[in-house]
């Protein structure tokens, strides 16, 4: 007699989760005994910002796409909550797994605890203790309504224990985004890098196979970029840095779009060492990263990449979620006005310094669908 399978609904919804996703999607591809269904939630719907993803990282088409696009914070959420819940009833998983800390993340977890079933949360535990970011919300409600706890360090387990989650239910194994990097890191050594300016022009970059150095840079957080006095500092500090060494710039949509708002996008594009370009896919922008001196950011998981490749990064944020990265050495929190001081500092630093955190070595997803088999059964 055939036994059911247990029924695991993996929830992606923006460019990280993709990344974190696709290891999973690998290990559970055949199984025996887990079957997962893909649901995209559609809400980052950019060709880079999204299909590229799934073609880049070998991810199988997704069974469902909700497609429900952008809006307001509180818009999306509902969107997603009212399609998933279709879902939920058509499709009756056993559980739902959820990761990161999304707007899908959060709306996805409160429909199936509402509906009776087990939520898991991939990088459970995560705290920037800033609750004017909404990815800090959205932690918070997730993990207060999840069942099975996967962190990605021992400082996330803590978090969880110290708000009163008991020690069975939270799991350290590891990081799915490094999975990705490592699998995916010979690939983007060999990619040609045609990088385009914001007019769709090619950008000449045969400077980046001397070994003079550049810096990648990546920027969309409201608190950065959506006040014009804040980004004017930023753009100030990013021209000066610009004399130190070339910058790359893939931009963010909101971020551009706040930049020509405010008449500060001329600035930028009339600086030599400064190569706007727009959005990267996956494998080239992981080429970018990887053969780079310096990234200057307020990204979550960009801090997390650097760390393993043992790259200085200078994340301009008065909190980070991913404390462990500054710990390891090559992460530093910094003010704006901070950026070409920090940044001259950092081109000076032994990388030899730099540390790796435990299970960081691209074999997660391993662990993970091991302890999914076994909750499977208890």
């Amino acid at each position: 007699m055939k036994h059911k399978k247990y029924k695991i609904i993996l929830v992606a919804g923006a460019r990280p989760n993709f990344m974190k996703i696709a290891p999973l999607m690998h290990a559970l591809q055949d199984h025996p005994s887990l079957e997962a269904i893909l649901v995209h939630t559609g809400q980052h719907y950019d060709e880079k910002m999204s299909h590229s993803f799934f073609k880049q990282l070998n991810i199988p088409k997704p069974h469902i796409n909700l497609e429900v696009g952008s809006g307001s914070h509180a818009v999306q959420t509902a969107r997603i909550m009212e399609r998933f819940e279709e879902v939920c009833f058509s499709e009756k998983p056993d559980m739902v797994m959820v990761v990161g800390d999304v707007n899908s993340t959060a709306a996805c977890s409160l429909v199936a605890s509402k509906l009776h079933i087990k939520v898991a949360h991939y990088e459970a535990g995560l705290r920037s203790r800033d609750r004017e970011m909404p990815e800090e919300i959205n932690r918070l409600v997730t993990d207060a309504i999840t069942d099975l706890f996967i962190t990605t360090s021992e400082d996330a387990s803590e978090n969880l224990f110290s708000e009163g989650i008991t020690n069975e239910k939270v799991h350290m194994l590891g990081n799915l985004m490094i999975d990705s990097l490592v699998n995916q890191l010979e690939r983007a050594s060999l990619v040609e890098l045609k990088l385009h300016d914001l007019d769709g022009q090619t950008i000449d970059n045969s400077w980046l196979k001397t070994n003079a150095g550049y810096a990648v840079m990546t920027f969309h957080r409201p608190s950065n970029v959506d006040n014009k006095k804040a980004l004017n500092v930023l753009v100030n500090e990013w021209v000066k840095t610009s004399e130190l060494l070339p910058i790359i710039f893939p931009i963010h949509p909101r971020t551009q779009n706040m930049l020509r708002q405010f008449g500060l996008l001329k600035t930028l594009q009339s600086t030599p060492n400064i190569y706007l370009t727009g959005p990267l896919a996956y494998l080239e922008f992981l080429k970018l990263v990887n053969e780079s001196s310096l990234v200057i950011t307020d990204s979550g998981g960009i801090q997390e990449e650097t760390t393993y490749l043992k790259i200085p990064c200078l994340t301009v944020r008065p909190t980070t979620e991913r404390p462990i990265t500054i710990w390891e050495g090559s992460n530093q929190l910094i003010k704006a006005h901070e950026i070409y001081s920090k940044a001259a500092g950092s081109l000076q630093m032994s990388k030899s310094s730099f540390g790796i955190p435990k299970y960081w070595e691209g074999k997660a997803a391993g662990r993970i669908v091991h302890l999914l088999e076994k909750y499977s059964i208890s």
